[in-house]
């Protein structure tokens, strides 16, 4: 069976499977879960992608907790 040449696929690369971008932003995701989080990298990867969100914001919000904390006490022993 011979196929013209001309016969293209039209769609885009990326169709069949994740952009690199995307999949770089996974892997960011994951790399926080795991140096601050101290997940492993099956269990950050496994979770829904929701929940994954969830923790890294709840994790954000800790560090600014943490931060808000740490410039009182700054503050207070400046005075």
């Amino acid at each position: 069976m011979v196929t013209s040449k001309k016969w293209r696929c039209r769609l885009p690369l990326n169709f069949f499977g994740l952009s690199d971008e995307y999949i770089e932003g996974v892997y960011e995701e994951i790399f926080q879960l795991k140096h601050f989080g101290g997940w492993s990298f099956i269990e950050a990867y496994s979770l829904p992608i929701v929940l994954r969100r969830w923790f890294l914001e709840r994790l954000a919000k800790q560090f600014e907790k943490e931060k808000e904390q740490m410039d009182k006490a700054t503050k207070k022993g400046r005075r």
